[in-house]
């Protein structure tokens, strides 16, 4: 079978195996009642010794269960399963596999959200305003890739608010964090890169659309949500080709 389009190389899909596994386990325990909702998962050493897998895997298994709606992490004090989600459409961040998926998550995210932010920048309100604002602050702010996931989706959300119609703040709830791009990716690919660069460019395209929403400039919201969302595409196919490419042995004597 073709490896072509995997974002993960083959020393890499036993550890990703495991955490789809160990996924799976979490969260029959939680269908099962095993552990209820509002509990508290147990501590990463406490699964890693249950199972006998990795930091890596426990990490990567709980982020699964965050972007899929079932568990949040509360920094500082532990993972927390959630209210069971309602049964309706929801991507599996298990099936958003290769580079063609991500793809085509990103075009669907262009199809939703261009138009989204230029319903947003017309019916705005200032709390709604502020919510964004504070969402690209946290963005800033955030020191560890988790958090960062979080506010980035944080303030797509609050532009799905702002349009005043329910059926985009319902799917982007749907969609969860799995629409964003760095939650499918692995950390090892992405600290090759420059992550201060990045970070900065993701800053100054997030704050180009909010300036435009905030003078309710419709067309300008829109171009602006456009050229991020394609952006990230653009980024993301650039990673892929790197990581594909063998290093070039040394020549040196």
């Amino acid at each position: 079978m073709s490896n072509e389009g995997s974002l993960l190389p083959l020393n890499r899909r036993k550890s990703r195996s495991l955490a789809q596994d160990l996924m799976a386990e979490l969260s029959k325990q939680i269908t099962n009642g095993l552990i209820k909702c509002g509990d508290k998962l147990p501590t990463e050493s406490e699964i890693m010794e249950r199972h006998g897998v990795s930091r890596t895997v426990v990490r990567e298994a709980i982020s699964r269960l965050q972007a899929a709606g079932i568990v949040e992490t509360r920094h500082g004090i532990g993972t927390f399963v959630l209210d069971t989600p309602s049964v309706g459409f929801r991507i599996d961040p298990a099936t958003i596999v290769t580079l063609r998926d991500v793809m085509a998550v990103l075009e669907l995210r262009v199809s939703l959200e261009v138009e989204a932010a230029g319903l947003a920048a017309g019916r705005r309100t200032p709390e709604q305003l502020a919510a964004m604002q504070a969402a690209l602050e946290r963005f800033g702010h955030a020191s560890h890739a988790s958090d960062a996931v979080a506010a980035d989706f944080q303030f797509h959300q609050q532009i799905a608010i702002a349009t005043g119609n329910r059926y985009f703040t319902d799917i982007m709830n749907h969609f969860g964090t799995s629409i964003i791009p760095r939650t499918r990716l692995d950390s090892a690919y992405i600290a090759r890169t420059d992550q201060q660069h990045y970070q900065d460019r993701l800053n100054h395209e997030h704050q180009n659309i909010y300036e435009a929403i905030a003078r309710q400039d419709t067309d300008g919201a829109r171009a602006a949500m456009r050229l991020h969302l394609n952006n990230s595409r653009e980024r993301l196919r650039k990673l892929h080709e790197a990581v594909e490419q063998p290093e070039t042995p040394s020549t040196a004597p």
